[in-house]
């Protein structure tokens, strides 16, 4: 009677919901599926009460339930693809011949052959299953709708796990357990109203899976329930093999145990992301269309540049582009410094950022990740080994840190924010980074090595240029040398006079012209590094070759350490800083020299400041440092600066720049201190 009445309310409440159904003028394949659904399951109510249909037998508990598997089944397929809009569609696809052919068999194979009782009850276990992995399959790729759909697969998931238990245990014990049976329609009624939800809330019905090549079905529940099944066909061979029969306790235990195995998936932080990154690779859509997102990535670096900056801002552009970030900065590890070569948006490299990336650079070269620093405030301890101070990390206004590498080590960082929603940084998008970091930084080495091969073309080009000099000098020699040898006998010869006159001008000329190409301009050979006090190199170059200049430097030594340098590369290098400041400035303004030490950061620092005509950022960023680019005409080659900066680093320093029109500039040269 208590059954009855259960099954006789389920019934009820399944007529009402078809008949509201009846009532919804949005049609669709969907709708005609869930009425079939609705009605079949009121049917299957129907049947189950005694009074109207008599004592219920095995063969009809168990055709109804794969009859009405069968129909929900159908409906699930429907809801696999987005596009499919009529019913003979659904049916023509593999995956649906697929999903259907088990609750088929289920219904057929009894009536074909003999099949014994545990046999049937293993198989409306397998169907049970198949119900909640396709739920799983539904849930996890609704991606945005999945509000939505959490009613539907709460309400199927619920009924079906239910059904999963009963079948199970009526294979340890070789019966259907009559407390199932009667509790059934008691569970399908109060599960109902989120049928009824999961109705109102779904305004597309249809969700676009994906299922890998590697994997056909596979899912967290499959792995619960195979590892459960495999406990029980252990336990049910033993008993089998030693005598006996399955006892209540047995049951309860083995119902407990899948407990533990389901709760051990849902609690364990590490099986269940393992189980995540396994499914979602293998089972899912991808979230990124990669042809198209390859296509955008190489048209960002494809982009038209003049110059190695651009470069730089093509990288930085596509790697931003390739997570739809709207800010970002690109730096380069120098050192243990870094140095900012594009930007982005509204972008801004702070103190803090410099200390976070400090602590990066060893810790990405040995683990190649990716930082959400958003991530790590919350979560840190799945960033083992990083021991970063989350409070500087909150003054930072970036998300994403992505390491670039060149081979093994790292080259530089591009640091990514966004005023909008951020990037879930899944494995997905791990991956996808990690591809896009290869490509950008391939396409940053390949530009590099490009430069400095048309840079080592100019070197060589003005090493040609020079041969060509040291020619016209030895010619040069050649007619003075005549000259001298004719001088004593021709030296009253008037004509000899006046020829000897026409040498030396066009010799002078010659001269004069070759002065101006060469001007600070001889490649130097390598000198030996030493320990050296560069306030006495420094005062010694402008006593001797800046002091006839206006304005006359001024040396100002606050405090300083010795330094491992060339004594005479390093002096060519400050006449060639000091010598462009005093061109740069005005007869009657300044140009200082400052050395001081930083004793935090140990280092001294060499400043030289000028009040002149000052540089754009445009020009610093583009130009300064570019070699063979120069704004003296013909006066300069453009390679003074450009060396100062390679050498400088070169001893593991850094030549800084700030400037202002018409204001002036300010040099500094930084040298570590050992």
């Amino acid at each position: 009677m208590i059954a009855d009445i259960g099954y006789g309310m389920n019934a009820l409440g399944y007529l009402t919901l078809l008949l509201l159904l009846f009532t919804v003028r949005k049609s669709g394949l969907a709708k005609y599926l869930l009425m079939l659904a609705s009605m079949v399951t009121f049917g299957w109510s129907l049947s189950f009460v005694t009074l109207l249909t008599g004592p219920i037998s095995m063969p009809h508990l168990l055709n109804a339930d794969a009859f009405k598997m069968l129909v929900w089944l159908l409906f699930l397929a429907s809801c696999l693809r987005e596009d499919f809009t009529n019913i003979w569609r659904v049916l023509s696809r593999p995956v649906t011949a697929v999903i259907l052919v088990p609750p088929v068999l289920t219904l057929v194979l009894p009536s074909i052959l003999p099949v014994a009782a545990s046999t049937h009850f293993l198989l409306m276990t397998i169907l049970s299953l198949e119900v909640l992995v396709l739920l799983e399959v539904l849930y996890r790729q609704a991606g945005k709708d999945r509000w939505a759909y959490k009613p539907l697969v709460i309400y199927l998931g619920a009924i079906h796990l239910f059904e999963f238990f009963t079948y199970m245990n009526a294979t340890m014990v070789n019966q259907v357990g009559l407390g199932y049976i009667a509790a059934r329609g008691y569970v399908y009624l109060m599960l109902l109203p989120l049928l009824v939800v999961a109705i109102r809330r779904i305004k597309h019905w249809g969700v676009d899976i994906f299922i890998s090549r590697q994997v056909v079905l596979h899912s967290s529940m499959l792995v619960v329930a195979g590892v459960f099944l495999s406990v029980v066909a252990l336990a049910g061979y033993a008993v089998n093999y030693f005598g006996g029969s399955w006892g209540a306790t047995i049951q309860i235990l083995f119902f407990a145990l899948s407990l533990t195995l389901l709760g051990a998936v849902i609690m364990s932080n590490s099986l269940r992301n393992r189980a995540k990154v396994f499914i979602a690779k293998h089972f899912f859509a991808n979230q990124f269309d990669y042809r198209v997102e390859w296509v955008k990535l190489t048209k960002a670096l494809t982009s038209q540049t003049k110059g190695i900056h651009d470069v730089y801002n093509n990288a930085l552009i596509g790697t931003c582009e390739a997570v739809n970030y709207d800010s970002g900065i690109l730096v380069k590890v120098v050192g243990t410094n870094v140095e900012e070569l594009a930007r982005r948006g509204h972008a801004a490299m702070s103190d803090a950022d410099r200390i976070i990336l400090r602590h990066l650079i060893p810790f990405c070269a040995n683990t190649n990740w990716l930082i959400d620093l958003q991530d790590y405030q919350v979560n840190p301890f799945e960033y083992e080994g990083l021991h970063l101070d989350r409070e500087v990390v909150r003054q930072s206004m970036f998300h994403l840190v992505v390491p670039l590498f060149n081979q093994e080590e790292i080259w530089g960082f591009a640091l990514l924010s966004t005023a909008d929603e951020k990037v879930n940084l899944n494995w997905e998008v791990r991956d996808y980074l990690h591809a896009v970091s290869e490509q950008v930084t391939t396409y940053i080495l390949h530009s590099e090595a490009a430069k400095a091969v048309a840079e080592n073309a100019q070197f060589a080009a003005f090493s040609r240029m020079s041969a060509f000099v040291l020619h016209d000098l030895k010619n040069v020699m050649a007619q003075i040398d005549l000259i001298l040898c004719n001088a004593e006998q021709h030296k009253h010869n008037p004509e000899f006079i006046d020829d000897t006159f026409e040498t030396l001008h066009y010799t002078k000329a010659r001269m004069d012209k070759m002065l101006r190409e060469l001007n600070e301009k001889k490649v130097d050979e390598k000198g030996i590094d030493s320990a050296q006090t560069l306030s006495v190199i420094i005062a010694q170059v402008i006593d001797t070759r800046c002091h006839s200049i206006k304005p006359v430097p001024l040396l100002r030594v606050d405090e300083e350490s010795q330094v491992v340098v060339d004594s005479e590369k390093f002096a060519n290098v400050v006449y060639h800083l000091i010598s462009n400041a005093q061109q740069a400035t005005a007869d009657d303004g300044k140009v200082v020299i400052c050395l001081d030490v930083d004793h935090i950061e140990n280092k001294q620092y060499v400043k030289i400041t000028d009040t002149g005509s000052g540089m754009d950022k445009t020009f610093i960023a583009e130009r300064l440092f570019t070699p063979f680019d120069t704004t003296k005409g013909n006066a300069g080659m453009g390679i003074g600066a450009y060396d100062a900066k390679q050498y400088i680093e070169s001893l593991g320093g850094r030549l800084l720049v700030e400037s202002e029109v018409d204001k002036g500039s300010c040099f500094t040269l930084e040298f570590p201190l050992d």
